[in-house]
């Protein structure tokens, strides 16, 4: 494919999305990445950015809506990234334009980019939710440096981010499950006090803050977990940008298989608590602040994702894995000091909660802490919680 000028040899990466160029000298841009090799320099690229594209293969299933931006010759890709990078500009027609075409579809792949701490919570139990990006958007962002401006967690990984980078990938199973952090909903994250935040400022404009890349960010709805789907992963990208699936999620038993193989074991070395020699890591049995239920045959069960394939019933036997007639996604909603929260477990007459719209006075009335970029969490007396109610969220099959 050609690249600035010059034709390359190129390695699909996330089904077109991302290219890997390889190249036999040392042209601007490119990493000496694989010594020893015919072409040992590497870049990679948005399938946005080359052109003369000839694949290989017909794809396997429904491509992803590329990003798209209104360009004429006076305000061009940079005036476009500039404009996304104005906390004043959220409202301008051409940002808008550009959030419409990033559009999310049941079984969209969504990326969250991880720390060593939280691919280890994410292994014990965590679900998805908070900051995330479609796969498509930024699978040109594969080495440790590239995908510090994906993280969450407030730091810039450090020697471990020099080493590798984690991430979670699963499928969305219904586009009602995200929102763009913009508008009045979500007005209040840009107004927090880098002393009551970790991660990069909010901006507000619908994408991340960054002085080269244009990526729009989503949040799970009300910064709420999300079900687990079915064969999720949790990956590692080292510093050569290849990347390796360290577990794949088992649903029926509720945990994670590994999948990497020995030569890869050293990548897990960095997280805590987690040996890189354990074959499977169940999630445990503690109480999950979210679930999906369906129903079939009038009756009501514990449900899964399983795309693209659809919805099922959670059963450890193929027999029983019956699909299912209606699916929402179940969650405990509650209020504590006029602050509207999310329930996420309960403990000796405690409850631990989320705030579903973080802003300064939220804060302060609760006295919330920054887990990561957005979410924000506290611990209230249950006697003290009030409008406590357990809410459907239906998906439309």
């Amino acid at each position: 494919m050609t690249y600035g000028g010059a034709v390359y040899p190129a390695e699909e990466i996330a089904r077109g999305a991302a290219y890997e160029l390889s190249s036999a000298t040392g042209t601007p841009g490119f990493e000496w990445t694989r010594p020893g090799t015919a072409r040992p320099w590497r870049r990679f690229v948005h399938a946005t950015e080359v052109t003369d594209v000839r694949p290989v293969a017909e794809p396997t299933e429904e491509q992803e809506a590329p990003l798209l931006a209104p360009l004429h010759r006076e305000r061009g890709w940079a005036y476009v990234q500039q404009l996304s990078q104005q906390p004043a500009a959220a409202d301008d027609p051409t940002l808008a334009a550009v959030r419409a075409s990033a559009v999310i579809r049941r079984g969209t792949r969504m990326v969250k980019v991880l720390s060593a701490r939280q691919l280890a919570g994410h292994v014990r139990g965590w679900l998805p939710h908070g900051f995330c990006f479609r796969e498509h958007d930024v699978a040109h962002l594969r080495t440790p440096a590239a995908t510090t401006v994906l993280r969450t967690d407030g730091t810039d990984g450090g020697r471990e981010g020099a080493d590798v980078t984690y991430a979670l990938r699963w499928r969305a199973a219904d586009p009602g499950d995200y929102d763009l952090p913009v508008g009045n909903a979500h007005r209040g994250l840009t107004a927090l006090a880098p002393r009551d935040r970790l991660g990069a400022p909010v901006l507000g404009t619908g994408f991340v803050p960054s002085s080269a890349q244009l990526v729009p960010e989503f949040v799970t709805r009300d910064f709420a977990d999300l079900p687990m789907p079915a064969n999720a992963t949790l990956l590692a990208y080292p510093a050569d940008g290849v990347e390796v699936v360290l577990y794949s999620y088992q649903a029926e038993q509720r945990g994670w298989l590994r999948m990497v193989g020995p030569q890869w074991r050293h990548l897990l070395a960095a997280v805590p608590g987690l040996s890189p020699d354990q074959e499977y890591v169940p999630t445990g049995e503690a109480p999950r602040s979210t679930r999906l239920v369906g129903g079939h045959a009038g009756g009501e069960y514990e449900a899964v994702a399983d795309l693209p394939g659809g919805f099922r019933v959670l059963a450890m036997t193929r027999a029983a894995r019956y699909p299912v007639e209606w699916a929402a996604r179940r969650l405990r909603l509650a209020d504590w000091r006029g602050v509207p929260c999310l329930a996420l477990r309960e403990e000796t007459g405690w409850l631990r909660l989320r705030l579903r719209r973080p802003d300064p006075d939220a804060v302060a009335e609760t006295g919330a802490q920054c887990q990561e970029r957005g979410v924000y969490e506290a611990w209230a007396p249950a006697a003290e919680v009030t409008d406590d109610r357990i809410v459907d969220l239906p998906y439309a099959l």
